[in-house]
């Protein structure tokens, strides 16, 4: 009787545990060459004693319709999936985790369907400055740090005592309430915290082998930076190869995947061949006028 007590102790202590969730408001500009159009996307910082996660909040709700929306369809059976595109899929789709205590940090980023776990060999080096400010409801202390190319300004606060801070950045005695760059073209500024339960934060969901979609479930393969450059290069150079390996696979197995593409003017495209030739114009396209990213030495 009292091992059943136990039981219940630890699986109640389990689904309670808690979670720091800090909200930063992170703008960006992806074309240098148009310094007007700044973007903006909620991020979540999520911190526990194991360690920390920063993504997407807009992509984390996305993700989670998408993931329901595919469960429903592998439940049901029936050999086709469709995945229909959401109003707001999210700007940002890097997410970064670090592990506690040693503060082993990862990148995760995509390209086209594959997931890459990129190991950040780097720790920021910080350099702590005297002037002081009030950022939000906290006072905070600046420190500077260069990293992935860029001159960067942080400003921490010990009113919260977590080390940590958004995207790779770490290692200040406090928690980083503020980050930018020397050009202005990437600020993450926190602007809200709350706690929530373990259950409410970001979960991963493993497809079968035999199911790959565009940004959701699979496993990551873990890289280098310098591996994951030949892989970005590559892919820059040809970005519909690894779609095109999917469709000659197309018919393999029980499922079918089929492609269909909408161009700019509205018209829906399914012909393969016609697909891919869009898609790979499109992304060219897309790639000239995202050519300002928050770590180039990653992607140049």
């Amino acid at each position: 009787m009292k091992s059943k007590i136990l039981f219940f102790i630890l699986i109640g202590v389990l689904t309670n545990a808690q979670v720091n969730r800090f909200f930063y408001e992170y703008k960006f500009i992806p074309d240098s060459n148009n310094k007007e159009d700044v973007k903006k996307e909620m991020m979540l910082l999520d911190i526990d004693k194991s360690g920390s996660s920063y993504y997407s909040h807009d992509k984390f709700v996305s993700d989670s319709i998408g993931r329901a929306e595919l469960e429903k369809q592998l439940k049901a059976g029936g050999g086709n999936i469709s995945i229909s595109r959401r109003e707001k899929p999210g700007q940002v789709s890097f997410k970064v985790t670090k592990e506690y205590p040693d503060f082993k940090t990862y990148l995760f980023r995509s390209i086209s369907t594959d997931k890459y776990k990129i190991k950040e060999d780097k720790k920021p080096e910080w350099k702590i400055l005297p002037e002081k400010q009030k950022i939000g409801n906290y006072d905070a202390q600046k420190a500077v740090t260069s990293f992935g190319g860029r001159e960067w300004t942080a400003w921490f606060t010990t009113d919260l005592p977590f080390q940590d801070g958004p995207y790779i950045f770490y290692g200040l005695p406090g928690l980083i309430v503020k980050l930018e760059d020397a050009t202005g073209s990437h600020s993450m500024t926190m602007i809200g915290n709350k706690t929530i339960n373990a259950s409410a934060a970001e979960t991963e969901m493993q497809l079968p082998d035999n199911v790959r979609v565009l940004g959701l479930g699979g496993k990551e393969l873990e890289v280098t930076k310098d591996q994951f450059k030949k892989v970005w290069k590559a892919y820059a150079n040809d970005p519909t190869k690894n779609m095109r390996e999917m469709m000659m696979k197309n018919g393999d197995g029980n499922t079918k995947v089929s492609f269909k593409f909408k161009t700019g003017d509205g018209k829906e495209i399914s012909d393969p061949n016609q697909v891919f030739r869009e898609m790979e114009k499109s992304t060219k396209e897309a790639l000239k006028k995202d050519n300002n990213p928050i770590e180039p030495d990653l992607l140049n």
